[in-house]
This record gives C-alpha cells, structure tokens and sequence, in this order.
C-alpha cells in the first residue's frame, strides 16, 4: 500500500518537471530510513519542530547530473508542512560551493504538505553533484510536526535554527543533533552508474561506534573501494539501530519495513544482509545494567527456523524484483550484555545455514572482519567501541575492507 501510495504522490511531485530522458540512470545515493518515534515522553521522547528550519549535512555514494530528494511522514501524528526547502554542495569543511544553490519545488511549488503516513519527493533539479561529495539540506517547518519520523542514528550534524524561515539564510544553531528528521532518500540521475546496493541491518551497519562526520560507517567504506575500482555502484545504507528480522524493536521488523527501505529504491541490483544479532541477543540473553532498557525491545520466543525462515521470506521478495541477495553471518558478540550460551549456539546454526544452504547468491564474511583469531565468538579488540558488539572505526574500516568488489557484477 505504502509503494503504491508513494508512486501516486510522486507521479503527482514530478508532473511539472521536464520529462527525463531515455538515458537517466536514477541510483539511492544516500539512504537514512526512517521510524516510528520511541515515545511521545519521557527519556527517549521523540523530537518535535515549531517555526524553525532544519539543516541536515550528509555525503552522497554515487555523484550525478541531477538529483531529488524525498521526504518521509511515514509516523506523522497529521499532515507535515514544508514551507521551503534547498540543497547546496559544501566542501569538506562544511563551507558551502558558490552556484551550486538550488530550490526545491514541489509539483512547481516551493511548498509542501506531506499527507500522514506517506513519502513526498522533490522535483528534480539539475545540480552536477560528484561522487562522494557533501550536500546540505535545509527546509522550513512553519507548523508544528508532532513527534518526528526521524532515523536515530545520523552520525552526522543536524542544525535547528532560532524560530523563522533560515532556508538560504546563515543563521547560529539553537541546538544540534546527530539524528536525521523527515529526510529519507536522495537520488540522483547517473547515466554512468551500475545500479544501487543497499546495505540492509542494524546498528552495526548503521554506523553505532563511527566518529561522527568522518563517513566511517562499513557501507561508506564500500563506496569509497567501489568508486576507486572505478565501479559506479551507489550504496544506500538501510539500516535501523537496534532492528530485527522478526520482531519490531527500535523502527519495524526487517521483514515490515522490506518494501519501503529497498525494494521503493532506484534500480535496487545487489542487496547485503547482515542482520539477526538483536533477535538472538534479546531471546536468549539477559539485558544488562549498561543496556538501555528502550521501549519495544522485549524478544518474544522465537526459534532458529523462524529466523531462518525470515531470511528466506527476505530473498525471495527481493528475487522477485531481480535482486541479487548477498549474505553475512551474524557477527560476534560474547562480552556484550545480552550475549549467552544459548543464544551463541543459535547463531552458530543460522550461520552454518547462511554458508552452506545455497540461498543467497552470494556470500560475504562480514563476520571474521570483526572476530578476535584467539576466540571468534567475540569480537577482536580495538575493533569494538567498548561493548563487544558495535564496531569502532577500526572494526568498521575492517569490514568495508573485507567485501570482494567481484561479487558486484553489471546487472540488467
């Protein structure tokens, strides 16, 4: 429904924009899929924005000759209104690149109002946008936005102004942030690219542990290895902080949020998934006094043939759509708070299904990157940020490293 809805409104926010020529080549260059809030108080409440413009900073995968952004209100309490919005090029100290400025319009309009529930996409403006370049998007919310549909884990800076309309305009932060609000996808218009891959998983591949600003996070890794081989393959990372394959947790489970985070994606060809940790972690193991007790996490029971079956019902959705899936084993946990026997055990079972079943069309050893050669049930040391489970920038390094770049094939 949500696909459908999205083709609808798109159809609609491009109508009034040139028709795009035969040779476009539209690729995810940047990817932050958005969830529902954690809560509407307390502790881990959702942020809310009134009369302020936000400013969000992020770095494209694949570059191009043209681009649009789409917007999410995918868990908007009501309507979202945009009263105006811009994308500009900076430079790596985050001064912007004279003349590369643009609107954006909707449906010819420099205003929006996103329906509840749905994606909004820009029209498509014409900016030469390099690969692995920084963009900054700022837009105005002239009405208050209830809890916002955010994805939490931005590891980059978002800016919120003093009240008023700053799009265009330099203004002093009131306050910052490292979460991104409302923005979900760029694409671009890349005649030479070969598709996109999406990197599909939690907060390890979310980039948990990565030095904030330094696009440290294993798929930034992977972009940067693919655009220096000269293989033009965007590289969107779908993933969720604290998700799971079968349960919802902190955004839906895998499984729900499949058809909007990769397959409502451009030319989607190659699809890694390296995910399952926190379905195993939070079954099996015994949260600890250093893990945030976050609302939605309880693990209902669950079997190591549910979890494989969520991986089949994984790849044959992404089959259908001509996807090449590539799989990871789950990575090693032993020392974080909800590691335990059992749920090692588990994981070594859906790992040995992983490698040997013949179900992915490929597979990569995301795993053995992070593992400790004295013990690979845990994670070797100075490759985690302290808790045995997220990657510091050494790990993730590592990981980006270890994917061979011939598993990425030119796909029709």
């Amino acid at each position: 429904m949500r696909n459908r809805l999205f083709a609808i409104i798109t159809a609609g926010a491009l109508g009034c924009a040139t028709a795009l020529p035969a040779s476009a080549m539209w690729v995810a260059s940047w990817v932050a899929p958005p969830h529902a809030p954690l809560a509407t108080e307390g502790p881990f409440a959702a942020a809310s924005y009134d009369n302020v413009t936000l400013s969000q900073i992020l770095r494209v995968s694949e570059g191009g000759n043209k681009l649009r952004i789409r917007f999410s209100n995918r868990y908007g309490a009501g309507p979202l209104a945009i009263g105006a919005a811009r994308v500009v090029r900076i430079d790596d100290a985050g001064k912007e690149i004279e003349g590369s400025s643009r609107a954006l319009s909707f449906g010819g309009t420099g205003e929006a109002v996103i329906p509840r529930g749905a994606p909004f996409a820009s029209d498509v403006v014409t900016l030469d946008v390099p690969s692995l370049s920084r963009l900054k998007v700022e837009f105005y919310l002239p009405k208050a936005t209830g809890p916002c549909t955010c994805h939490l884990t931005g590891v980059d800076e978002l800016a919120v102004s003093p009240p008023g309309n700053f799009v265009g305009k330099p203004f002093t932060p009131v306050s910052k942030a490292q979460f991104r609000a409302f923005l979900a996808v760029v694409e671009v218009d890349s005649p030479k690219a070969l598709g996109t891959i999406v990197a599909f998983g939690d907060s390890i591949t979310d980039g948990v542990g990565a030095t904030a600003g330094a696009n440290r996070r294993w798929p930034d890794i992977l972009a940067n290895r693919l655009q220096a081989a000269g293989q033009r393959w965007a590289v969107a990372n779908s993933a969720i902080s604290g998700n799971r394959i079968l349960s919802p947790g902190m955004g839906e489970s895998a499984l729900a949020r499949f058809d909007e985070d990769v397959l409502s994606l451009p030319n989607v060809k190659y699809l890694i998934v390296f995910e399952g940790v926190n379905d195993i972690g939070n079954r099996f193991g015994v949260r600890g006094p250093n893990q945030p007790n976050f609302p939605g996490l309880d693990q209902p029971e669950i079997t190591v043939e549910q979890m494989i079956a969520g991986y089949q019902q994984i790849i044959a959705r992404a089959h259908e759509k001509g996807i090449k899936v590539i799989g990871s084993p789950i990575g090693p946990y032993k020392g974080a708070s909800y590691w335990s026997e059992a749920g090692e055990a588990a994981r070594q079972k859906i790992n040995d299904w992983i490698l040997n079943s013949g179900a992915f069309d490929g597979t990569t050893r995301l795993d053995l990157a992070f593992a400790d050669p004295a013990d690979p049930r845990q994670m070797r040391e100075g490759y985690h940020m302290g808790d045995h489970l997220h990657g510091s920038d050494a790990g993730l390094k590592a990981v980006g490293e270890s994917i061979d770049l011939k598993l990425f094939k030119r796909v029709k």
